[in-house]
């Protein structure tokens, strides 16, 4: 006759351990200290053997029967629930074993044989290494939305709330990478969307005005710090390249006879080989450049030591010196004021100006039927460039 949860509820314990059936193999043991156990019996392959679901009130009545329907369907397949119940678990300790900090080194192992670049890994491990003080050590299944919020607050109590957006995608690369792997269920940060405080974007400062222009390289001319600093500042100027790129520049990349400066896919954004035309000025300042460092590899060394490149604060401090604040130049900026004042001229096909600064179209149709690099017209563009330059400097 089946169970009720009266009858349940009634049980008394005994001095010996005892069973009450349900129906369809289902039974609960009490034992003489009063626990409830549910079990199944069931035979497979001419052996009887038993399953547990655990004990009651924990697991009920009703779900004890859903365990058993589920176990009586695996039976009809072949299966045998028990075996299915212990891999189960296997598979549950084996997860458990593997921590949060494990999966983020094996997601950063692959960025590196993915080729990303030196920056983008440097920025990624920073990143992660503020998860891995907070739960790295934590089975990854264990990691909750609450745990990584926690972290992601401390980031944004100091005001930094880009960074903290930036944590919370790299913490979701990580789970997505383990659930790829089998090693986790779902992406606990997906839950955190909007949980966040948003920052406000801000464009890098640029100068955009001709004659201010002129008299941010005259300044240039005047600074009296680091002669490597002040001609890189010149060629950020000129080349208006990424400050990254142009810090990372290696004297093999040039071509002073060809009069080109190509630069790796490792080191572009968009991890497209990048070619730069290099005006008469940029030579005359590589030539210069190369009697201070064309010894070592980097056009830029660090000043500590000549295996590393300058560091990315050189630039933007250099600016500061010379009486440039955060909110008007930037290193960066150079570019804004290359493509606006380029464009402003109206000389120069659009196409062209954005191809010189490396930019991919957006509009991915587009983007499939203009391949070419406006070589020609981009030779003569920074050739034009760098001459106004020269007369805004002069003006």
């Amino acid at each position: 006759m089946p169970l009720s949860d009266i009858q349940l509820r009634n049980l008394k314990p005994k001095a010996k351990p005892y069973k009450v059936g349900d129906f369809d193999g289902l039974y609960m043991t009490v034992t003489p200290t009063g626990s409830r156990l549910w079990n199944m019996k069931y035979r497979i392959a001419g052996r009887e053997k038993r399953l547990s679901f655990g004990a009651y009130p924990a697991i009920s009545l009703a779900r004890a029967r859903q365990l058993r329907d589920e176990a009586r369907s695996l039976l009809a397949a072949g299966s045998d629930p028990g075996e299915i119940k212990q891999e189960r678990k296997r598979a549950d300790r084996e997860r458990r074993g593997i921590t949060f900090a494990s999966q983020a080194e094996a997601f950063i192992d692959k960025a590196h044989r993915e080729g990303k670049a030196q920056a983008t890994m440097d920025k990624t491990e920073w990143l992660l290494g503020m998860a891995n003080d907070a739960f790295g050590a934590r089975p990854i299944t264990d990691v909750t939305p609450p745990m990584i919020l926690d972290c992601l607050r401390r980031v944004e109590a100091k005001g930094n709330y880009e960074t903290a957006r930036r944590l919370r995608s790299k913490i979701g690369a990580v789970f997505r990478y383990a659930v790829a792997n089998g090693v986790a269920e779902t992406d606990p940060t997906y839950a955190l969307r909007g949980a966040l405080i948003a920052p406000t974007v801000t464009p890098r400062a640029a100068i955009l005005d001709p004659i201010e222009l002129g008299g941010l390289m005259r300044a240039i001319d005047a600074f009296h710090g680091q002669v490597t600093t002040r001609i890189g500042l010149h060629l950020l100027a000129l080349l208006v390249q990424r400050p990254g790129e142009l810090r990372h520049a290696t004297w093999d990349e040039f071509d002073t006879e060809a009069r080109i400066w190509s630069i790796p896919p490792a080191r572009m954004k968009m991890r497209r080989s990048h070619r730069v035309p290099l005006p008469k000025q940029a030579l005359s300042l590589l030539e210069e450049l190369r009697a201070l460092t064309g010894s070592g590899t980097y056009l830029f060394p660090s000043l500590r030591s000549w295996q590393r490149p300058m560091s990315e604060n050189t630039l933007n401090a250099a600016l500061r010196r010379i009486g440039y604040s955060s909110e008007e130049m930037t290193a960066h900026g150079f570019r804004a004021s290359f493509s606006t004042l380029a464009n402003e001229s109206g000389q120069w096909n659009p196409d062209a100006v954005e191809r010189a600064l490396a930019h991919v179209e957006a509009n991915a149709v587009r983007r499939a039927y203009s391949r070419g690099e406006h070589w020609e017209e981009r030779v003569r563009l920074a050739d034009w460039w760098a001459g106004y330059l020269d007369e805004l400097r002069a003006s």
